[in-house]
């Protein structure tokens, strides 16, 4: 028999993705700049995105460099001056937080709820992530695709994430992912789980004791 939760929302663990739920998405102007770094015509910002995103699998999960992924995006190598540039304008689009989001992270924490960060994100990012304040206050650990050597959804990401709960009843940890296909593996993994769409006021209601809590998923 599953023994009954003693969080009063039902969770005695979280494991977060990190963009779409802590981060930001980028701008369109963000998309631009970094389109024109690689210097690629403003008027084809879709073409580039198809070409940014198309290695971007197997570059979150490690198996590209950051030369090799930039050099199958470009589709030639660009120098070593223009990589850092490249890589540095790619980075900050995806460090900008969700101060709300944050905040209702920080006062669950107070709760001691343990949380542990699930990313599908590139070396670089990794690192980047981990020396923010909000990561080392908030996460008890910190698990990244470059560094597990695969990425969301594979169902072993979420076991890892798990395991670093230490909570071994996943009926008692919630996933919160922005992406629903993520989020199936998750409950096919008997995690309960949160499609988070951008509206904070149903994270906190997942993750703070309150008159409207719920703990289904």
């Amino acid at each position: 028999m599953t023994r009954a939760s003693a969080s009063p929302t039902g969770v005695d663990a979280v494991i977060l993705d990190y963009n779409g739920v802590i981060g930001r998405q980028p701008t369109t102007t963000m998309w631009t700049r970094l389109a024109a770094l690689a210097e690629w015509s403003h008027r084809h910002l879709d073409s580039f995105q198809d070409a940014f995103w198309a290695p971007r699998n197997a570059y979150d999960a490690g198996e590209l460099s950051d030369l090799a992924y930039w050099a199958q995006v470009l589709g030639h190598h660009p120098g070593l001056r223009w990589l850092r540039t490249l890589r540095g304008a790619d980075t900050a689009m995806w460090t900008r937080t969700d101060s709300r989001v944050l905040d209702i992270l920080h006062r669950a924490r107070a709760s001691r709820l343990p949380m542990v960060l699930l990313s599908n994100a590139p070396a670089h990012l990794s690192d980047v992530l981990d020396a923010t304040d909000w990561r080392r206050e908030l996460m008890a650990d910190a698990l990244y695709s470059a560094r597990l050597g695969l990425c969301k959804p594979d169902p072993v990401a979420y076991q890892h994430a798990l395991a670093a709960t230490g909570i071994a009843d996943p009926a008692r940890v919630l996933f919160v992912d922005d992406r629903e296909e993520n989020c199936h593996v998750a409950a096919e993994l008997g995690l309960h789980t949160l499609h988070y769409t951008g509206q904070p006021a149903r994270l906190e209601q997942r993750l703070l004791p309150g008159p409207a809590n719920s703990a289904g998923s």
